[in-house]
Order: C-alpha cells, then structure tokens, then sequence
C-alpha cells in the first residue's frame, strides 16, 4: 500500500461527493493544501482523519485505504509521522544566541507542499521583520547556503542568530530588517555570516 492509492481514492469520493478541496479541508478542520497534498500522496493523514474521511465519505476504511488486508491498514497507519524538529529562538532584532536545544517536534505533514528532510524551525522573537512576521511566530527555514535577493533567511552571525531579508550588493551580503526603526546588517570579508538556510513559511502555532 501506498500514498498514492490513499490520495486516489480520497479524490475520487471526495469529486462523487460534490465536495472541493476547500470543502472537505473545512469538514477536516485542515487547510485546502493540506487535502492536495493527500490527493496528490505526498503526505498522509493521520488515523483519526482517516475515520472521519470514511463517515463524511459514507465507504469503509478498507475502500478508502485501497487493501483489504488487516495487518496492512494496520501497518501503514503504525508508522510514525517524520518530524520537523523546533530548535529554539531567532533574533528578529539584534541578534541572540542560538539556542541548539531541541523544544519540540512538529509533525511534517504539518508543512503542507513544503515538507522535506531539510526542515527546522526557530521560534521568532523580536519586532525587527514587522510586519512581514510577528514576535512569537515560528518559522520553518529550509537548510540551504544561499539564497536569492529578497528572500528571508535564517543566518548566524559571530555564533549568534537572525532573521533577515537578504540583499546581494556587489560583494556585501545586506541583512535587512522589514522594520525600519532598525539598521542594516552589512556582512562582508571583514564581518562574515553563515546563511543557515531560507524561510519558506511562518505558523503562530503548530498545536
């Protein structure tokens, strides 16, 4: 069994069932991205999502999941979500230290399109990038060494970590806040950064 007959089939009762994407996502109490990202098997809903498909639906569960066999259903609904890990706080100011504890896992299909192995999300604080993020939110970067202009990242500087739109100027790299009551961050040779990877979305909660 596999994603993809699950996804399958939830479209295919949910379209006899008259129901968009966003009507099923609302009975769900999910986003509409959340169903597509069913529909489409990069992601699977969790068991009690599942019981509940099967009573909007009207079918059983071995229709839905696409496998008459017990131990299977039962198996693929065993195994555990991966888990996108909550490292601890970013500086939407100066920077702060960075802290590497580990406060909690959030559910990747919780990341909707964005899920991969790369994720890791920092919990912001701080007003420097209002009102693009709120002090409070909690930001999934996506691991990677670069980003394009304009883009957000996640960078550390001296040890120390923040959240910033990125310019490329010449052969300075601008860390700019979205708030203008605060300055730029110029890193060059002389005052060097380590881009930790770009912001892809913002939650004020995963609960």
């Amino acid at each position: 069994m596999d994603n993809n007959i699950l996804g399958d089939n939830i479209k295919k009762y949910r379209k006899a069932s008259s129901y968009t994407q966003k009507d099923l996502a609302n009975l769900l109490k999910v986003k509409p991205t959340t169903v597509a990202s069913w529909e489409q098997g990069r992601n699977k809903p969790l068991m009690d999502k599942v019981t509940k498909l099967t009573n909007i639906f009207g079918v059983s569960l071995t229709d839905l999941v696409g496998s008459d066999q017990e131990n299977e259903v039962t198996d693929y609904f065993s195994q555990k979500p991966r888990m996108v890990p909550l490292l601890g706080t970013i500086a939407m100011g100066a920077p702060i230290t960075a802290e590497q504890n580990i406060e909690k896992y959030i559910p990747e299909y919780m990341m909707d399109r964005y899920a991969d192995d790369t994720l890791f999300a920092l919990r912001c604080q701080g007003d420097s990038m209002y009102p693009l993020i709120p002090n409070g939110a909690i930001a999934i970067i996506r691991q990677q060494t670069d980003v394009e202009n304009g883009e957000i990242a996640a960078v550390l500087i001296n040890g120390e970590a923040t959240l910033k739109k990125v310019l490329h100027v010449g052969k300075a790299v601008v860390l700019r806040p979205a708030n203008p009551e605060y300055r730029d961050i110029i890193l060059d040779k002389d005052h060097p950064g380590t881009i930790l990877g770009k912001m892809i979305k913002y939650e004020m909660n995963f609960d």
